[in-house]
């Protein structure tokens, strides 16, 4: 079975070339206009990735990632014409695997293709090792955080910043190495992704967010996860 994508793009004629492209490579490649159409037809159809603008009508490109990564992990390429740095992180915030701001070459597109389903391939279930640090408890493979038994609800940057942090309790991480254990330098522009990512997972699993037991700041370095 070939690869399947979906593209949420509502400009005809910007949609048509995205088409063309992945066709070119090989792919099945399924066009919807609006964001309404694109959470109904990657619900139906389970794409292998979906290629989605940030303004479209009905429903907008970020409503539809947030809406998605809640039910599933299909990697999610973003494109906008919006090249600010806070839409940049909104936008990853809410579970988007990369960001290509318009205009964009079909040889990048196609390379930013070609990385996300690469990893979105799963790894067998013996490389997922449920990770436990005190009552917080990882689970790689169901991509699942729970706190003393109750689920923790994670956006996607913060489970893999988390994840790589409880791969190695104690462990001090730069935000470079974080970086690079989680989407890589493509995707992330800056150091402040870590750094929120760090503050909403404070939020999420300290009982004091503002003076902080676990998710520990080693000042001048980096994140570590404390072992107790």
């Amino acid at each position: 079975m070939r690869t399947r994508v979906l593209v949420a793009e509502d400009d005809a004629r910007q949609a048509e070339g995205v088409r063309r492209y992945l066709v070119a490579e090989g792919y099945d490649a399924t066009v919807v206009a609006d964001g309404r159409a694109a959470i109904d037809v990657a619900r139906r159809d389970r794409p292998d990735l979906l290629i989605l603008d940030v303004m479209m009508p009905r429903v907008d490109g970020l409503d539809v990632c947030r809406v998605l990564r809640s039910e599933s992990e299909v990697p999610i390429l973003m494109l906008t014409a919006r090249a600010g740095e806070d839409d940049l992180l909104l936008g990853l915030d809410l579970g988007a695997d990369d960001y290509l701001t318009k205009p964009y070459s079909p040889r990048e597109l196609m390379a930013r293709v070609r990385t996300l389903l690469r990893r979105s391939h799963r790894r067998p279930a013996a490389e997922h090792p449920v990770l436990s640090v005190g009552d917080i408890v990882v689970d790689p493979l169901r991509r699942e955080v729970r706190r003393g038994g109750v689920p923790v609800p994670c956006t996607r940057g913060e489970f893999e910043v988390l994840a790589a942090l409880a791969a190695e309790p104690g462990r001090v991480f730069t935000r470079q190495q974080l970086l690079q254990r989680t989407r890589g330098w493509e995707s992330y522009p800056s150091d402040r992704t870590i750094d929120m990512h760090v503050l909403n997972l404070r939020r999420k699993l300290e009982d004091d967010p503002g003076r902080p037991r676990r998710m520990i700041t080693v000042f001048g370095v980096g994140y570590k996860l404390a072992e107790d």
